[in-house]
């Protein structure tokens, strides 16, 4: 009886089975078929857009801007050169490094300069010489009546006069030859208020604005349209090549945007254009740094250029400009 009952929940099963597989069957193409026209209909409306800095010539030939809820997607680039000195100290930092390096003498151990340089060496001449030439500046800094043991100022004057006099000519050419050489902070660029150069402001960062031949929003950071096929910053690489030549070595930071700025046409120009769907612009600024080489002006799209920090961007740009791209620059 056992036997029985497993032969026909076997066979229940197998119909059951072969009952789903063919609904399965059935089923699985009609999918596929609706899916397949899906993925064609979002293709043909909305190209993909690639990731990659090279894209073939077929996507790039396409000149139709990219335009979104009646907004032109436009590209701009932030383009900056770093600082390449150390700023200045402030009053306060000065004082208070001043004041670090006084404590730490005070506290520091005797020094046995017998132990560190040779008896009648160069080098024991040379420290002899400091030592009393830091001696002689401390007693004119001390008060007359000062404690026991000091030496009064023309003593201490005297023995740097005697070291200094032990120190041969040879000594003397050698020191000349091993001193440092600083460069000037402040460099011709900055004497000739140059903006065109990336020689001034040594200690502040740079970035370039254009300007453009126009009566409104003369002066700002190089920017264009964004074709439909293009992502961001294939189209910041393209307008700086066509506005700014392609003499510059830069390096984008990133592929996203740091910063955008919208902003709608005047009514005439929308009025006057071919297009009176687009009634604005939203640019998403890219931000890059440049290595070496210059702008070449095109005289076309620009007719000038500048490097300036962020306060002197004030006098270029246009108060509502600067205002929505002060927080994507540095102070320094």
């Amino acid at each position: 009886m056992s036997s029985i009952l497993r032969t026909q929940v076997l066979r229940t099963a197998v119909r059951s089975l072969a009952t789903v597989t063919r609904s399965q069957i059935q089923v699985t193409p009609t999918r596929l078929t609706i899916a397949a026209r899906s993925y064609t209909s979002a293709s043909a409306s909305a190209p993909l857009k690639s990731n990659i800095s090279t894209t073939s010539s077929a996507v790039v030939s396409s000149s139709k801007d990219l335009i979104i809820n009646g907004q032109r997607i436009v590209a701009g680039a932030v383009v900056s050169r770093q600082p390449l000195i150390l700023r200045d100290l402030t009053p306060f930092e000065k004082e208070y490094f001043l004041y670090q390096k006084n404590l730490e003498r005070d506290h520091a151990a005797a020094f046995g300069a017998e132990f560190y340089f040779k008896k009648g060496s160069v080098a024991e001449r040379r420290w002899k010489q400091q030592e009393a030439e830091r001696q002689a500046a401390a007693s004119g800094t001390a008060s007359s009546t000062g404690a026991k043991g000091s030496k009064s100022p023309k003593g201490a004057a005297a023995e740097a006069e005697a070291v200094q006099g032990e120190v041969t000519e040879e000594d003397r050419v050698a020191a000349l030859e091993a001193k440092i050489q600083f460069n000037d902070r402040i460099t011709d660029a900055d004497r000739k208020n140059d903006v065109r150069s990336l020689e001034r402001a040594l200690a502040r960062t740079l970035y370039l604005i254009v300007k453009k031949p126009r009566d409104q929003h003369v002066w700002q950071f190089p920017q264009g349209g964004v074709r439909v096929c293009e992502n961001l910053q294939e189209a910041t690489g393209r307008e700086l090549s066509e506005e700014c030549g392609s003499n510059m070595d830069l390096w984008f930071v990133g592929r996203v945007p740091i910063g955008h700025y919208q902003y709608n046409f005047p009514k005439d120009f929308v009025a006057k254009s071919s297009n009176t769907a687009v009634k604005g612009a939203k640019v998403f600024f890219m931000k890059a740094h440049i290595f070496a080489g210059q702008v070449q002006v095109d005289n076309k799209e620009i007719v000038d250029f500048a490097w300036v920090t962020k306060q002197e961007m004030k006098d270029y740009v246009a108060p509502e400009y600067y205002e929505a791209v002060k927080d994507m620059l540095s102070d320094f």
